[in-house]
């Protein structure tokens, strides 16, 4: 039997602390009833960030650090940022072995004829593997954050962030932009000063797991203490999306011209990765919630989504064939 599911959003009764009232409405509704839609706060925050764009543009050799990975929402993001901001642009991408091959021609694309500057990444495989099959088989974070993403891409983000933030410290980049939706974080995080005790203690919560699997092979990837010297210029997190004007298919047209093309080989609730469908399955399996419930349920919540869609997202059979794929590469049976 399926389990039951709030009669407004898509989160089911098998999502952490949730409750239903009489109506079938479950708590997080309410609670985002009580807080207010994300709208009445959006144009206070574009505010903010042309504020901030005037005051730090050009005093630095690059205006952000864009973490790329080449799906829909960070295409979109890139392209404001360089279109409507005109800001100079850093665009990284993480290659963890998994990303299509259609992503990697869409990367090519869009860099191309944006005019940004882009490196690839390539942390070692054989240590990125380590990483992912422990994940696919023990609870390697704290239990909150995976209420927002499966364990896989919580290890793999981590080390996306990480070495953002690095790389921007080391440059002076005043921004690091991310292309998350207004789903999946809230419009109070979208631009977000990095503080230094913060990011500390942030760090260890993903670093401490990380390294008792992989050890010394990680460190590259995350802040020394000397970043913490007071050296340094700690820059803002941004995610524009979250006060921008956001519609998937408006973003598909938009970004269509720069020859970016959906690739056909992921799952429903990616664009880029090939290892997603594998990591959706195993959050499933082991915590009985789609790790995509949550992003969905806010995108229903805020009118970017209606319901029947992010149900039909939830419910669409993942990829077998990269499900497949993810598993021979990692040597799991």
């Amino acid at each position: 039997m399926s389990p039951r599911v709030c009669a407004k959003c898509v989160l089911p009764e098998t999502f952490p602390r949730i409750r239903f009232d009489k109506d079938g409405v479950c708590n997080y509704c309410r609670d985002w009833q009580e807080k207010g839609s994300r709208a009445k706060k959006a144009e206070d925050y574009r505010r903010k960030f042309d504020s901030l764009v005037s005051e730090y543009k050009g005093k630095s050799s690059y205006d952000a650090l864009m973490c790329y990975s080449g799906g829909k929402d960070s295409t979109y993001t890139l392209s404001v940022l360089k279109e409507t901001y005109d800001l100079n642009i850093l665009a990284v991408t993480l290659d963890n072995g998994f990303v299509s091959s259609q992503a990697l021609q869409n990367i090519h694309n869009v860099v191309e004829r944006l005019g940004v500057d882009h490196i690839f990444f390539k942390p070692s495989f054989p240590v990125l593997a380590r990483i992912f099959r422990t994940c696919a088989t023990r609870d390697v974070f704290p239990p909150k954050t995976l209420e927002r993403a499966s364990t896989i891409c919580t290890s793999c983000m981590a080390i996306v962030k990480s070495s953002a933030l690095r790389l921007a410290l080391e440059k002076d980049i005043p921004f690091v932009a991310f292309g998350w939706s207004p789903g999946q974080a809230p419009i109070t995080s979208s631009i977000m000063p990095n503080n230094p005790d913060m990011v500390r203690m942030m760090q260890k919560t993903l670093f401490d797991p990380l390294y008792k699997i992989a050890g010394d092979d990680i460190r590259p990837y995350f802040l020394e203490e000397k970043h913490f010297s007071g050296d340094y210029r700690f820059p803002y997190n941004i995610h524009p999306l979250a006060f921008l004007d956001y519609s998937e298919d408006d973003i598909y047209r938009y970004i269509s011209r720069f020859g970016w093309k959906a690739p056909e080989d992921v799952d429903a609730n990616s664009t880029n990765c090939l290892l997603n469908s594998f990591a959706n399955v195993v959050h499933v399996n082991r915590f009985g919630f789609h790790p995509y419930a949550s992003e969905l349920a806010n995108l229903v919540r805020e009118g970017y989504m209606d319901r029947s869609s992010a149900l039909d997202k939830l419910r669409q059979m993942e990829n077998p064939e990269s499900t497949a794929l993810a598993k021979r590469r990692l040597g799991i049976a």
